[in-house]
């Protein structure tokens, strides 16, 4: 196919769909400002290459391994891995190929002190990533690294049959947005586990990763990776160093703009108030689950209650919370009984704290509220969901002072805190 008629930035990301990539922010925030995406199909590269209209470029899924062919120069790092993430136009027009992922998820591994010397390692996924997890597990010096793939020897029907698994390295796309609360893998068979890596940086925490969360184990999601693997590749670009502090900076800067914060409490708390002073604060949108039900149902939730009853009010709820959760950079409100299914809470902590604001009973709002028209009610359900709003809870806050000095201390805490 003729690509002479499209026109390409000077530095970007080559991939097949990029609707969703952090990475022209990332090389922005390096000072990358040309840095943009670009979108081929298949029958589209091999025009783009040997075109050579590009500075440098870097190269996602599924072309990591198929831009090789183009390159008139390797590193030993892309040599021996087997797959190209960071491609260099030179000043003589030969086109030089390395790859910064093993140098991000060496960083990544470092960030969760996760060791994989003499541990057993189970990667999951067979494409390009798969190659560099191969080959960091053989520079820590693993004592073994098993590839499970969907067709290969070792796949997911037989695969309980490495009890001896200690890292798991999930390299597949599976969990990642859209398709929030997919896991390619039960951890719970793996008897030795001690540490799960997730290369997916969207949602913050996959499935596979809050399940090794509950668990107790070590975890690394991947954006710490995505950040410092495009620090290595800037550096290849413009042929000069990067402030050794430019990942943790950078992932400070993410961390804040993409993080969600979710607000739960009891009913009448002031949880909506609250959460629209933060969205103020902080810059991100505000959204509210109660609202998103009533718009969603057409009517208001006494009416629902009142016609249809609690269980149909709370699937609405949990369908809306799904939703809600999947995306970043908001502030979410929800209602009283949100706590009452963990799938609910499992939606909003993917991508943010859950921020448990709690006032005195005798202050709470009743009005208009199907469950908790007395004080009596009040202490009914408190006592009842008091044990998860604490469980849940990655902070809590009282609100016993004006909005906007409840959200500006809430505000200040999570932004301080070094990984929500």
């Amino acid at each position: 196919m003729d690509n002479t008629d499209r026109k390409y930035p000077s530095y970007g990301l080559l991939g097949r769909r990029l609707p969703y990539s952090f990475s022209p922010r990332i090389h922005g925030l390096l000072g990358n400002k040309e840095y943009g995406l670009i979108e081929l199909s298949e029958e589209e590269l091999p025009g783009f290459m040997e075109e050579k209209a590009f500075s440098g470029i870097n190269v996602t899924i599924p072309y990591k391994q198929a831009v090789i062919p183009y390159l008139d120069e390797l590193s030993d790092e892309a040599r021996e891995i087997g797959a190209v993430n960071t491609i260099v136009r030179l000043q003589d027009g030969r086109l030089f190929g390395d790859n910064t992922d093993i140098f991000g998820m060496e960083y990544l591994l470092g960030s969760a002190d996760i060791d994989l010397r003499g541990k057993h390692v189970l990667i999951l996924g067979s494409g390009g990533t798969s190659l560099t997890a191969r080959a960091l597990c053989r520079k820590a010096g693993a004592a073994s690294a098993k590839v499970v793939s969907r067709k290969g020897s070792l796949n997911y029907d037989n695969v309980s049959e490495r009890k001896e698994t200690e890292v798991i390295i999930n390299t597949t796309p599976v969990g990642t947005f859209p398709g929030n609360g997919e896991s390619p893998i039960d951890i719970s068979i793996f008897p030795e586990l001690y540490a799960v890596v997730d290369v997916i940086y969207n949602p913050r925490r996959t499935e596979l990763i809050m399940d090794a969360e509950k668990a107790g184990l070590r975890t690394a999601s991947g954006l710490r990776m995505l950040i410092a693997q495009a620090v290595r590749a800037h550096e290849l670009f413009f042929g000069k160093q990067v402030e050794t502090s430019a990942v943790e900076d950078i992932y400070r800067i993410l961390k804040n703009d993409l993080m969600n914060i979710n607000i739960i409490g009891m009913p009448g708390c002031g949880k909506t108030t609250v959460a629209r002073e933060l969205s103020l604060l902080c810059g991100k949108a505000f959204l509210d689950s109660d609202i998103f039900v009533e718009n969603d149902a057409g009517m208001s939730i006494p009416e629902i209650f009142a016609e249809y009853g609690e269980t149909y009010f709370r699937e609405l709820e949990t369908e809306a919370v799904k939703e809600l959760g999947k995306m970043t950079g908001t502030v979410i409100a929800t209602g009283g009984g949100v706590v009452l299914r963990e799938e609910n809470m499992r939606a909003l902590h993917q991508n943010g704290p859950v921020i448990f604001l709690e006032r005195e009973l005798s202050e709470l709002g009743r009005e208009g509220r199907p469950l908790s028209g007395s004080l009596d009610d009040l202490r009914r359900i408190y006592d009842t969901r008091i044990e998860k709003y604490r469980g849940y809870a990655d902070f809590i806050f009282t609100n016993e002072d004006e909005p906007r000095l409840v959200a500006e201390r809430i505000w200040k805490k999570l932004y301080e805190a070094p990984d929500y």
